[in-house]
């Protein structure tokens, strides 16, 4: 039985592929800050592991017996208003946190044959209607330096021999969270619509896709190095707004302005009027099928309509 360990496993996409992973037939160990917390929102049979990445001397020999690792610890960029207290916390939460588990992994006696880090699709900043390859040079806002920083940190195990995989995540679709659970409210009123001027490519992704390519990547030695992970099928935020629509039987009418949405959430409201055009062809190419590259069928799925 192999084992992997998860960090932010209680997340929006750790708790699910966690169980993924388990009904696969992996030992799973959950490294969490708080572990008996972790188990009560999981309430799985899991290994439980208190993880202080500032000591390392108590949970290094959990790195030794693995052979996965699969890091989506870090702080919800969308938990606070930003200010420079707050992006602090946000860059330590990524970079911090993936450094003290690339030092161990180096340091291993028996290293791990892959470590996973999440990214995020921000790497690239605004690209405008660039088609945006793995290749593609990143961006010069916040977000986009905190992308770089993480992906710089987690390639330091390549120096040992271990596969690293970074995957820069699109807009994950999921009720449970997100920006389509923030969306339905307004949908459902009747005063739904595209966020912005609509203009901007909506990088989507199905939460089963996402799960999916974790575990691709877990599993398939020829992937490595960056990775894009968003629909073969994005679209802009008008053609998102005017789908979810059409599967609500609801209208998409009325846009969210930008003054609106700077003056709700501050500076991070540019994160989300920002759009990037990304290529999967990297992805498609190595082997990995979609089970939502349509979507519509991805909203009905989501919905249960």
């Amino acid at each position: 039985m192999k084992k992997i360990i998860i960090t932010g496993a209680t997340g929006l996409i750790g708790k699910k592929l966690s169980e993924e992973l388990f009904k696969s037939g992996y030992h799973i160990i959950v490294f969490s800050r708080n572990s008996i917390r972790a188990r009560d929102v999981l309430k799985k049979d899991y290994e439980y592991v208190d993880w202080d990445y500032r000591n390392p001397l108590k949970w290094a020999d959990k790195i030794s017996e693995s052979d996965v690792i699969i890091h989506l610890a870090g702080i919800n960029l969308f938990a606070k208003r930003w200010n420079d207290e707050f992006k602090k916390e946000i860059i330590t939460s990524r970079k911090d946190t993936t450094k003290a588990l690339a030092d161990v992994i180096k340091n291993s006696s028996n290293k791990p044959k892959v470590f996973i880090s999440a990214s995020g699709i921000g790497y690239y900043g605004d690209g405008g209607d660039k088609i945006l390859t793995e290749d593609s040079s990143s961006g010069n806002d916040f977000l986009a330096e905190v992308c770089k920083v993480w992906e710089s940190e987690a390639s330091e195990v390549e120096s040992v021999g271990v596969r690293r995989v970074s995957i820069r995540t699109g807009i994950v679709l999921s009720t449970e969270d997100g920006a389509l659970k923030r969306m339905l409210l307004p949908f459902k009123l009747f005063v739904g619509g595209p966020i912005g001027n609509g203009k901007q490519w909506f990088p989507w992704i199905h939460i089963d896709d996402i799960v999916g390519i974790y575990k691709y990547a877990a599993e398939n030695e020829n992937l490595s190095g960056a990775i894009n992970a968003a629909s073969p099928n994005i679209c802009t935020m008008k053609e998102f707004a005017k789908t979810l629509g059409k599967v609500l039987n609801r209208p998409s009418l009325f846009s969210v302005p930008k003054f609106a949405l700077k003056l709700a959430i501050g500076e991070a409201g540019d994160v989300v009027l920002m759009g990037q055009r990304v290529s999967v062809d990297k992805l498609l190419s190595s082997g990995y099928k979609f089970k939502f590259e349509n979507l519509e069928e991805a909203l009905k799925d989501l919905l249960k309509m």
